[in-house]
């Protein structure tokens, strides 16, 4: 009796706070926003190799050795490729640790087939699967075009073991991601991911559901801001993948942040920004140690060296190559926390 007295009391005693304060309500939405933020969300926090050296080994292992990775993009995208080429590289034992069998199946460039014990990632892997006469090159191309040859894609028997989808946007400025792109991956998960209509036995079906990742945009020097900017898409994109709990490579806010976690509106996506008063990523590279603090990213594995496309510094791809290993590790069963 004492026990629900006691509760009563306290219900009611938060019920008047709340009441007399709607802070109360906001600041525990805000720690639920952060929260989820962190788990579903790879932006400037996570895009750290100290992060990234925390992950617990055997969710790396797990990453590397059973995920199986389709990716479709343009220039900008090479920024996760490159990165993840280069970190494979990095340090002792990264070739192992970070072993990335680099497929490229539109140029015949890297491996020619996914090699065992490494991540299996297949680039420029869905755009000859898109509707004939449609371009579906990147998101930006014909806003819906992905939807179809990614279908496509996945129902060919040749790539069964996909277990991974990712697109790349090129500008996201001017475009529609609530009409088109976030609907229609809406759409791909409720087919393809675990326990969708398209995932079983039989004919039509396939076996090993998907798990879909979203992206943002990158940055535009000077006009991120506004209606239809990227930063507006991005929070878009990312708001939603929250409430879904959907896992997001987050572009925009590791263009726009330094390496000390401060955000540069007008920053681009190569580090320069006037309020800085310079190259945030420049500084950062040139103060640290190559092959200690930062790596040289790479067109594949031990292959050459070349920065990120529209990059003339590592730092930008580096990060998105940490912040892609931190969403593999969450998608094979990493809860972001146990280290």
């Amino acid at each position: 009796m004492k026990t629900i007295i006691v509760l009563l009391i306290f219900t009611l005693s938060l019920n008047a706070q709340m009441a007399q304060s709607p802070n109360v309500m906001q600041s525990v939405n805000k720690c639920s926003y952060e929260e989820n933020r962190t788990s579903y969300i790879a932006g400037h926090e996570v895009a750290k190799e100290s992060v990234l050296r925390s992950i617990p080994k055997k969710y790396i292992d797990l990453a590397r050795t059973t995920l199986h990775v389709a990716y479709q993009h343009t220039s900008h995208g090479t920024h996760v490729t490159r990165g993840m080429s280069g970190l494979n590289d990095y340090k002792d034992g990264d070739d192992l640790l970070f072993g990335f069998s680099y497929v490229d199946d539109k140029f015949g460039e890297g491996e020619t087939s996914p090699i065992p014990g490494k991540l299996d990632f297949r680039d420029h892997a869905l755009v000859d699967y898109a509707e004939t006469g449609v371009d579906a090159w990147d998101l930006g191309r014909v806003e819906t075009a992905f939807i179809q040859a990614t279908r496509n894609y996945l129902d060919d028997p040749k790539n069964a073991k996909i277990n991974v989808i990712m697109w790349s946007w090129c500008n996201i400025a001017g475009h529609k991601p609530m009409e088109n792109y976030i609907p229609g991956m809406d759409k791909l998960i409720k087919e393809y991911s675990l326990n969708g209509t398209k995932i079983g036995i039989g004919k039509g079906k396939r076996q090993n559901p998907v798990t879909f990742v979203f992206m943002t945009g990158h940055a535009n020097p000077g006009s991120n801001l506004g209606e239809g900017n990227p930063k507006q898409q991005a929070d878009i994109i990312v708001e939603n993948c929250i409430s879904k709990k959907q896992y997001c490579l987050d572009f925009y806010s590791i263009d726009t942040h330094d390496m000390a976690g401060n955000y540069w509106e007008d920053a681009g996506d190569n580090g320069d920004s006037e309020t800085y008063g310079g190259n945030f990523y420049h500084d950062w590279q040139n103060s640290h140690k190559l092959g200690k603090d930062w790596f040289e990213n790479k067109k594949k594995p031990g292959g050459d060296v070349e920065f990120g496309a529209h990059n003339d510094q590592h730092i930008t791809a580096n990060r998105k190559a940490y912040a892609m290993w931190w969403i593999l590790a969450r998608i094979a069963g990493w809860d972001g926390i146990s280290k």
